[in-house]
């Protein structure tokens, strides 16, 4: 099969081979160039004065093949950005700068680029120096105060950075940078004659260089006769609800100038913005005293006089007072209402009409009020007088009774150990701050303190001997005098008995124990609260038995004992008081049991019974009799001071119709054990 190619196809395929040609040989001649240096040269000089024309020349050494004419790409950079880029095949290549300014001054350096090559020369400074003087031009040199100027200052030919600014004398008037070479701006001149010139400064890299000035021109401004004159009737001196007339004038041919506005302000307050034509009126208040200002304008222009008033009160502000200041729940206590000082001149004492409130309400038109304290008479008092018409109040004032003590509540503070200190705590739920408390105990006072702010309680440190000197501790409480005095109940809390020396009681007495005897250990105490951890040790502090009772003894029993179990025993006793205490040893000596019986049957023709009867003689009998252990529970305890002894008799030598294991036991305790704890 014949396949058949469309002639589009053809010509896709021949561009393609034509444009990678040409790029193989780009490359090829970019490879027969080496660059091998690039300088720049300023012509006349680096340094030059304003006007002259420079030029800069950046020269490239290039090699390159016999055959080839290379172009390069030559970029200019001033202060390292771009400023000109050409591409030729020429070696040098020329940028000019014709009448240079201060603001073509800058760091300028040259690169060559062919290919992947590229080359820089080094960095050259030019310096150009003498900035232009500015020139300032306005539009008019008379103008009307109020009316502005435009003024235009222009630094002909200058480039770069500018900054141009605009002086009345010292006072600058406008400043404002721009890339142009002019800045035109209108200005509001104020009254008199002002003398208006400009100059500029250029910005170079990381400094500034400023200008001449330029001349100075002056312009005169034609004041407008708008200051007003202020009149007050009767007089600055007045006294409080009397009335005050203003007037404000100005010139007589402003008057009628339809822009003019006149306007009466006292401190931050316009009274009135319609003086022109019409006085302004006004009932003199205390506070009213200070400036007033008559305010004239007339476009931007604002012109003013002022005179200060004095006006003396009527009255002055009522003040409240409670008496006594700190009153308890039922009773006492008086308000009065009055004023310092009047103007005589105008009321007396009889004219001014007082009321007191509580919380806003009215309860008596009179300066004076009593009642009883309580709940319902708390809250915010105040009071107005009134003379003329004139009402002024006086500051409020909080009244709240004082709450008598409540009855205090007494309680301890952590656990209770004989012996050792512990915290009484004294509370009362109810009464207003400060409150003494007194701890007593017996009717005796122990010591006492001001109740903390914040939590209303006090504690105290006290120490007991006996659990009943709990209750013999009270608190009392006060706020107001003895007459409020108020006692607790006694104090009631659980006491902890400290644990007493333990005595350790061995059965049977040590001496007397033989192997596969029971060995009971009893351990008791003289006192301690319940309950108690009573714990056995053998001589090499090794734990035995431990165990937690309500009762002031326990016992543990070693059963079938052997001559290994011979050694020192001890016990401890603790409660909750965390003071362990520990018994005296008693060493227990293990021996041999002597007490066993063995009887043996000889041969059938030794013996016979009375009958005639003969023993088995291969058959031998052995009857061993052994000690039954003690119950500790069946033991008496007794309190005393004798010895301790313990006796165990064995059915040795009984007849042969007794039952041999049967045995008789007693024991006899004469020690001193403590009595059950209560």
């Amino acid at each position: 099969m014949q396949v058949k190619i469309q002639p589009c196809l053809r010509m896709g395929t021949f561009l393609l081979l034509f444009l990678f040609t040409l790029t193989s040989s780009a490359e090829e001649a970019h490879a027969d160039i080496i660059i091998k240096s690039v300088n720049l040269t300023i012509q006349p000089r680096n340094e030059v004065q304003r006007g002259t024309n420079v030029s800069l020349t950046c020269l490239a050494e290039v090699s390159y093949s016999a055959m080839s004419q290379p172009s390069h790409k030559y970029i200019f950079y001033k202060d390292y950005q771009p400023l000109h880029t050409k591409e030729t095949s020429n070696t040098e290549l020329p940028y000019f700068i014709s009448d240079a300014r201060v603001g073509h001054s800058g760091k300028y350096k040259c690169a060559v680029v062919n290919g992947k090559q590229k080359k820089e020369s080094s960095v050259k400074d030019l310096m150009v120096k003498g900035l232009q003087t500015p020139v300032l031009s306005v539009d008019k040199s008379v103008m009307r105060e109020g009316d502005v100027i435009t003024a235009n200052c222009m630094a002909e030919g200058e480039t770069g950075s500018l900054t141009f600014f605009f002086r009345d004398g010292d006072e600058e008037l406008y400043s404002e940078s721009t890339n142009n070479h002019q800045v035109q701006q209108k200005l509001s001149l104020s009254k008199g004659t002002s003398n208006l010139f400009c100059f500029y400064f250029i910005s170079l890299g990381g400094t500034m260089a400023q200008s001449n000035k330029s001349e100075v021109i002056k312009v005169n401004i034609q004041e407008l006769k708008i200051k007003p004159s202020i009149t007050v009737k009767p007089s600055t001196n007045v006294i409080e609800g009397d009335t005050i007339n203003f007037r404000c004038n100005v010139d007589m041919i402003q008057q009628k100038n339809s822009e003019l506005r006149i306007s009466l302000v006292h401190g931050r307050t316009t009274l009135s913005f319609n003086m022109t034509h019409k006085n302004y009126t006004m009932s003199a208040k205390a506070n009213d005293s200070g400036e007033f200002e008559c305010i004239s304008s007339m476009g931007n222009v604002h012109k003013s006089a002022s005179v200060s008033i004095t006006v003396k009160e009527l009255f002055s502000k009522p003040v409240l007072s409670i008496i006594p200041s700190s009153v308890f729940e039922r009773e006492r206590f008086h308000i009065n209402c009055h004023v310092k000082s009047f103007a005589s001149e105008r009321i007396q004492q009889d004219d001014i009409k007082y009321s007191i409130f509580k919380d806003n309400t009215l309860i008596i038109s009179n300066d004076r009020y009593s009642d009883t304290a309580g709940r319902a008479t708390n809250g915010k008092y105040m009071c107005s007088a009134e003379a003329k018409g004139i009402i002024k109040k006086s500051l409020a004032e909080l009244f709240e009774a004082k709450v008598l003590v409540s009855k205090p509540e007494i309680t301890v503070d952590g656990p209770v150990i004989v012996g050792k200190p512990f915290w009484i705590v004294c509370h009362s739920e109810n009464g207003s701050l400060p409150i003494f408390y007194t701890l007593k105990r017996k009717h005796f006072n122990g010591n006492w303190t001001d109740a903390y702010i914040h939590n209303n309680k006090s504690r105290f440190l006290a120490m007991i001997s006996t659990p009943a000197d709990i209750s013999s501790y009270l608190c009392e409480a006060k706020n107001n005098g003895p007459a409020s005095a108020k006692m607790s109940e006694r104090l009631y809390a659980p006491v902890i008995v400290p644990v007493g020396k333990p005595l350790l009681t061995v059965i049977p007495v040590p001496g007397n124990t033989e192997e596969g005897q029971d060995l009971t250990l009893i351990c008791g105490i003289p006192k301690g609260s319940p309950p108690i951890s009573f714990t056995f040790y053998r001589s090499t502090h090794t734990q035995l038995h431990n165990t937690t009772v309500q009762s002031n003894s326990s016992s543990y029993v070693l059963t079938a004992v052997t001559r290994q179990d011979s050694g020192s025993y001890y016990c401890r006793a603790l409660n909750s008081a965390e003071e362990a205490s520990m018994s005296d040893p008693i060493t227990v000596e293990v021996g041999v049991n002597e007490k066993e019986n063995v009887w043996s049957k000889g041969p059938p023709n030794v013996n016979q019974d009375s009958e005639g009867s003969p023993f088995e003689g291969d058959i031998e009998y052995t009857e061993v009799v052994h000690p039954q252990p003690v119950d500790p529970a069946r033991i008496p305890l007794r309190k005393g001071t004798d010895t301790v002894y313990s006796e165990l008799q064995t059915s040795q030598g009984a007849p042969e119709h007794m039952n041999h294991r049967s045995m008789v036991e007693y024991a006899e305790l004469n020690h001193d054990l403590p009595e059950p704890v209560e």
